[in-house]
């Protein structure tokens, strides 16, 4: 694929949450090819891992548990210089009729754990000048119908990432946010539809494709290098130019 990101991170120590499968297995595996030390976490074990991968299981949604793996993690590599909080995702609910456990639980993947997984690695960021890559959504930038405590918590992943730039700066800690558009995963069915469905989906959006792994492992890449050392607080939109406007649909039918 043309325009990856060259990069050495030999000698790097990375965490990357929900690094199984989809995007999160795309962006651990990009960063081992680039040297890096990985450790990915999930509740299954994945098969076979490229060298330089490690796995965990551990549910991130507990916020000990996942203190609890940030910290394993740095005594088994030696420091932590990345933290990629890549977990997270919902399935179609109402909220009219969504429980209040359904949300709790959602809020607590895409938010709260980030939040808590930052938190531990702290300390350990700010002994290497290390960075946090946020994982966010276009859903937590516009109205997200049927998986609104989602749109909901990425919102919030949004501000929590400006606000840890802010309050973390300072311990030469760069902490920014990848907004992803519409990605082509192995669960795109589920989201988008059938292949009819996603080929019309995919020749709206401006470059004529849904985005994949690679995109969204490359921009990371780019956070976590030196020629994004002064990067900090950022939204970056991996979207291929954005979800055309309906209004412009409507207006084909008058």
């Amino acid at each position: 694929m043309a325009g990856r990101v060259s990069v050495d991170y030999r000698g790097q120590k990375a965490i990357i949450t929900g690094g199984t499968r989809g995007l999160g297995r795309v962006i651990a595996e990009r960063f081992a090819a680039a040297g890096a030390r990985v450790a990915i976490c999930g509740r299954t074990t994945p098969g076979d891992l490229p060298k330089g991968i490690s796995f965990h299981a551990v549910d991130i949604r507990d916020a000990d548990a996942a203190a609890g793996f940030v910290e394993t993690v740095a005594l088994e590599l030696g420091g932590l210089d990345a933290l990629i909080n890549n977990a997270g995702g919902s399935p179609s609910a109402d909220a009219a009729t969504a429980s209040p456990r359904f949300s709790e639980a959602i809020v607590r993947l895409n938010l709260l754990a980030p939040m808590a997984l930052s938190t531990a690695a702290h300390r350990h960021l700010a002994a290497t000048g290390g960075c946090i890559v946020n994982i966010a959504s276009v859903s937590g930038t516009r109205p997200s119908p049927g998986t609104a405590a989602y749109g909901a918590a990425k919102a919030g992943l949004l501000s929590l990432t400006q606000s840890l730039a802010q309050e973390w700066g300072s311990d030469g800690i760069r902490v920014n946010a990848i907004v992803a558009g519409l990605m082509a995963t192995e669960t795109a069915e589920q989201t988008y539809g059938g292949d009819t469905e996603q080929a019309r989906i995919a020749a709206s959006v401006p470059l004529g494709r849904m985005g994949l792994g690679a995109d969204i492992a490359e921009a990371a890449l780019w956070l976590c290098s030196d020629a994004a050392r002064w990067v900090s607080g950022a939204r970056i939109n991996v979207d291929g130019g954005g979800e055309r406007p309906l209004f412009l649909e409507l207006l084909k039918g008058t």
